[in-house]
């Protein structure tokens, strides 16, 4: 793959993966959002698991702070979380098999908390030498001033701030894509409000 493309924000489905982040029990009352982040992640896995691509989920601190909710809905693919202390989500146990992928090159990142978890998994990625996608409408944080800014930060960065939408229908190509009618039925959901017209000023 040239290195012009790589600096291009298109997703191809072989070389993507989705990416998780510690979306547990115990952040949900602090979260804004939180229920509207958690729903257009499952809409992600879904779409991702139709397209046979790899995802990664993680938990911080489960001991403390709980297990992944279960609206997220990955015990209905038997993923098991991967448990850490480290605020990123780039630690051996995760990076090792995207090393050993040599075609995989882009992580669609999605989660909480955007100015943390988010943020420095997606330096560490960049650092790394991976193209991220940061779903804007898929992260959040206990605050509007600490999300907004880390969107900002990423996007400096080199990341590609997106949304759950444009994500799917670009992993799709198009209507002749063999799985596009399931993947259309879950466009066809009505996506939730999850704040970014107020913090775009849309």
């Amino acid at each position: 793959m040239s290195s012009q493309f790589l600096k291009i924000g298109k997703m191809i489905t072989q070389n993507s993966c989705l990416f998780l982040c510690d979306m547990q029990v115990k952040f949900s009352p602090s979260i804004k959002y939180f229920d509207q982040i958690v729903q257009n992640s499952n809409r992600l896995l879904r779409a991702a698991k139709l397209l046979d691509m790899p995802v990664v989920v993680t938990e911080q601190y489960s001991k403390g702070l709980g297990k992944t909710v279960p609206e997220l809905g990955i015990e209905e693919y038997g993923i098991v979380a991967i448990d850490k202390m480290k605020f990123t989500m780039c630690l051996e146990p995760i990076l090792k098999p995207l090393k050993d992928n040599p075609d995989l090159n882009t992580v669609i990142l999605c989660g909480i908390e955007a100015h943390v978890c988010i943020q420095q998994t997606a330096l560490d990625l960049l650092t790394h030498g991976y193209r991220v996608f940061v779903v804007a409408d898929a992260c959040s944080s206990r605050g509007r001033v600490e999300r907004a800014l880390a969107f900002s930060l990423l996007q400096q960065s080199g990341c590609w701030i997106t949304s759950t939408e444009s994500v799917i229908l670009t992993l799709a190509g198009g209507s002749d894509h063999p799985k596009f009618k399931q993947l259309q039925a879950i466009i066809k959901e009505e996506g939730p409000d999850t704040g970014l017209t107020q913090l775009f000023q849309i």
